[in-house]
C-alpha cells in the first residue's frame, strides 16, 4: 500500500517518481544514451583510479585527489542513474520511504564530497604554483590524507543534516515526486508538518559547504593568478596554467550547475530546467570529469600511452618475463592445471568438454524456455534466467582455458588476461550469491505473505532486486580485480590450479599485500555474511510458516517449491566454504582443485538439471513447448 494508517494520520510509505518524460518513443532513447553515460561514467572513472594506482608517474597529491574524484563521481551517478533507467522501462516507478532518504543520503553524501575535494585540489594547485619549493613539505602524505578525510567528514556531516531532517519530515498527502531522483525541494512540498525549521538548517548547513569551498577556491585561484602574472617566462606562465586549466574546467561545470539547481530563485526556471540541469550535474558530470583530465592533462596521456604499450606488450611479448627497473616483473604465467598424466589428460578433456556442453546448452535451454513460456512468467523463473545466465558466465570464465590446457604441454596465460579471468569469475560468482538470496526472498514472501506477493515482487521489485545483485557482484569483484593490479610478480610465474585464483596469486606476489588480502577477506565475508544471513531468515520464517499450515498436502506444496533452490543453495555455498572459508592446512591443494572444479564447472551444469527435474511447472512448460514443435 502506498499509505499507512499510522495515529489520526495517514503517513505515506512509498513515493512515485514522474520521472523526465511520459512520450513512449522519448523514453526509449532517453535509456539507450543516459545507460550509455553511465556505462562510460563507470569505466572512465574506474579507468582513471587504476591508471592513477599502476602509474608511479602519478604517485602524486592532484592524482591522489584526482583518484577520490573519480570515486565521488561513481558514487553521484550510482546514487540516481539506476533508478532512473529502471523509471524508463516501467509504467510507475515507486521507490520505498527508506529508499528515498537513502537515495538522498548517498546523493547528498557524495555531492558535497566532490565539493570539498574540488577544494583541496585548488589548495594543492595553489601550494604547487606558489610555493613550489616548498611542496613536498606542505603536501605530504599525510596532509593529503588529513585533507582527503575532512572531505569525507565533511560530507557526511552535511548528508546527515539533510537525512535527519527528511527523517523528521511527516508525509500524510499526495506522494508523487515531479523529479527523477527523491531530491530535498520537492520533499519539502509533499510534507505536510512544518519544514521551516529544517529548511533553515539545511540551507545554513549547504550554504556553508558552499561558502567554504567556494571561498578556497577562490583565494587559491587569486594568489595563483598573481604569481603567473609575475612570472616574466611566457613559457613559464603557459605551463602553470596548463596544470590548473582541467581543475578549473571540472570546477566551473560542477558548481555552475548546483548553483542553477540550487542557488537561482525557483521563478526564474521551470522544472523541466531543473530536471535537465539535474541530470548534468548527477549524471552527465560524472562522466565529463576523466575526459577532462585526461584530454588535457599531459601526465595523464602520458601514463595510459604506458599502460597500453605495457598491456600491449604482455599479449605479444614471447618472453615470460620482462626487465622493470631493477626487478623481473611477470608479464605472463603458466597454470599448471589438473594432471601431469596424458592418459588422464585425454580423459579429463573429453569428460569436461561434455560437462561444458551440457552447462551452455541447459542453461540456455532454461533462458528461452521461461522467455517463450507465459506459465513460467513469475518472479522466481525471472531470478532463475539470470542465475541461468551467471552460470554460464562462471563454467565460461575458466573452462575454455582449462580445456586448451589439456591440449598443450605448456599452458601460459598473460597478465592482463589473468587479470580478466580473475574477474569474471570473482563477477559471476559474487553475483550468484546475491541471485540465490534474492530467490530466498522471493520463497519466503511467496509461502509467509501470499496475498501481498503480486505487490511485493512486483516488475519493479524484482529488477530493482536483480540489479543490485550485480552491482553488488560488480563491486566485489572491483575490489579483487584492483588489488591484482596492486600485487607485484618478481619472482616465479607457475599457478599450480587450473584458473588464476586469488589464493595462488597472493602467494606469488612478491610485494607485502597484508592489507589488501584483510580488505578483500572483509568485502567478500561481508557479501557471504549478508547473503547467507538473507537465506536464513527467509528460510527460518519459511519453515515456520509450514509448520503452522494444519493441511499435509498444503505443506508437501510450499516445501515442494523451495527444495530446487535449497538444494543449489547447498551445493554452491557447502563447495565455496570448502575452498575459502576452511583453513588451508585441513585440505591439500589437489583437493582444492577438485572442488574448484565442482563449483566452477559442475555445479552450473546441475542447476538447470535440478530446476527441471524438481520442479512441476518447468517440467510442464517443457512438455507443452515439445508438443508445440511436435504438432507445428
Amino acid at each position: 500500500m502506498a499509505f499507512l494508517v499510522d495515529g489520526n494520520h495517514t503517513a505515506v510509505t512509498e513515493f512515485i517518481l514522474l520521472g523526465l518524460t511520459d512520450d513512449p518513443m522519448l523514453r526509449v532513447v532517453l535509456f539507450t544514451i543516459i545507460l550509455c553515460i553511465y556505462l562510460v561514467t563507470v569505466s572512465g572513472n574506474l579507468s582513471t583510479i587504476l591508471l592513477i594506482r599502476v602509474s608511479s608517474q602519478l604517485h602524486h597529491p592532484m592524482y591522489f585527489f584526482l583518484s577520490h574524484l573519480a570515486s565521488a563521481d561513481i558514487g553521484i551517478s550510482s546514487s540516481v542513474t539506476p533508478n532512473m533507467l529502471v523509471n524508463f522501462l516501467v509504467n510507475q516507478n515507486t521507490i520505498s520511504y527508506l529508499g528515498c532518504t537513502i537515495q538522498f543520503g548517498s546523493g547528498s553524501l557524495f555531492g558535497t564530497l566532490e565539493c570539498f575535494l574540488l577544494a583541496a585540489m585548488a589548495y594543492d594547485r595553489f601550494v604547487a604554483i606558489c610555493n613550489p619549493l616548498l611542496y613536498s613539505t606542505k603536501m605530504s602524505t599525510q596532509v593529503c590524507i588529513q585533507l582527503v578525510v575532512g572531505s569525507y567528514i565533511g560530507g557526511f556531516l552535511n548528508a546527515s543534516i539533510f537525512t535527519i531532517s527528511i527523517l523528521s519530515f511527516l508525509f500524510c498527502g499526495p506522494n508523487r515526486i515531479n523529479h527523477f531522483f527523491c531530491d530535498f525541494a520537492p520533499l519539502m512540498e509533499l510534507s505536510c508538518s512544518d519544514v521551516s525549521v529544517s529548511g533553515l538548517v539545511t540551507s545554513f548547513s549547504a550554504g556553508s559547504v558552499t561558502m567554504i569551498t567556494v571561498f578556497v577556491i577562490a583565494v587559491s585561484y587569486t594568489y595563483i593568478l598573481i604569481t603567473i602574472l609575475k612570472m616574466r617566462s611566457t613559457e613559464g606562465r603557459q605551463k602553470a596554467f596548463s596544470t590548473c586549466t582541467s581543475h578549473l574546467t571540472a570546477v566551473t561545470l560542477y558548481f555552475g550547475t548546483v548553483a542553477f539547481v540550487y542557488v537561482m530563485p525557483k521563478s526564474s526556471y521551470s522544472t523541466d530546467q531543473n530536471k535537465v540541469m539535474s541530470v548534468f550535474y548527477m549524471v552527465v558530470i560524472p562522466m565529463l570529469n576523466p575526459l577532462i583530465y585526461s584530454l588535457r592533462n599531459n601526465e595523464i596521456k602520458g601514463a595510459l600511452k604506458r599502460q597500453l604499450a605495457l598491456i600491449w606488450q604482455q599479449l605479444h611479448c614471447p618472453m615470460a618475463f620482462l626487465e622493470d627497473r631493477n626487478h623481473t616483473a611477470v608479464t605472463e604465467f603458466i597454470l599448471l592445471g589438473l594432471t601431469d598424466d596424458p592418459v588422464l589428460r585425454v580423459v579429463l578433456f573429453t569428460i569436461i568438454l561434455c560437462i561444458y556442453l551440457v552447462t551452455v546448452s541447459g542453461n540456455l535451454s532454461t533462458i528461452l524456455l521461461i522467455i517463450v513460456s507465459s506459465q513460467l512468467h513469475h518472479p522466481m523463473y525471472f531470478f532463475l534466467s539470470h542465475l541461468a545466465s551467471v552460470d554460464i558466465g562462471i563454467s565460461s570464465s575458466s573452462t575454455p582455458n582449462m580445456l586448451v590446457s589439456f591440449l598443450v604441454e605448456r599452458n601460459t596465460i598473460s597478465y592482463l588476461g589473468c587479470g580478466i579471468q580473475l574477474s569474471s569469475a570473482a563477477f559471476f560468482g559474487s553475483t550468484e550469491f546475491f541471485i540465490l538470496a534474492a530467490m530466498a526472498y522471493d520463497r519466503f514472501v511467496a509461502i509467509c505473505n501470499p496475498l501481498l506477493y503480486s505487490m511485493k515482487m512486483s516488475s519493479q521489485v524484482c529488477l530493482q532486486l536483480l540489479i543490485g545483485c550485480y552491482i553488488g557482484g560488480f563491486l566485489n569483484a572491483s575490489s579483487f580485480i584492483i588489488s591484482f593490479f596492486y600485487f607485484s610478480f618478481c619472482g616465479p610465474n607457475r599457478i599450480n590450479h587450473f584458473f588464476c585464483d586469488f589464493t595462488p596469486l597472493v602467494e606469488l606476489s612478491c610485494s607485502d599485500n597484508s592489507i589488501l588480502v584483510v580488505l578483500d577477506s572483509l568485502c567478500a565475508g561481508s557479501m557471504i555474511v549478508i547473503t547467507v544471513f538473507v537465506i536464513v531468515v527467509s528460510y527460518t520464517y519459511i519453515l515456520i510458516t509450514i509448520l503452522k499450515m494444519s493441511s499435509t498436502e498444503g505443506r508437501q506444496k510450499a516445501f515442494s517449491t523451495c527444495t530446487s533452490h535449497l538444494t543449489a543453495v547447498t551445493l554452491y555455498y557447502g563447495t565455496i566454504t570448502f575452498i575459502y572459508v576452511m583453513p588451508n592446512s585441513s585440505y591439500s591443494t589437489d583437493q582444492n582443485k577438485v572442488v574448484s572444479l565442482f563449483y566452477m564447472a559442475v555445479i552450473p551444469m546441475l542447476n538447470p538439471l535440478i530446476y527441471s527435474l524438481r520442479n512441476n511447472e518447468i517440467k510442464g512448460a517443457l512438455k507443452r513447448q515439445l508438443s508445440k514443435k511436435t504438432f507445428s
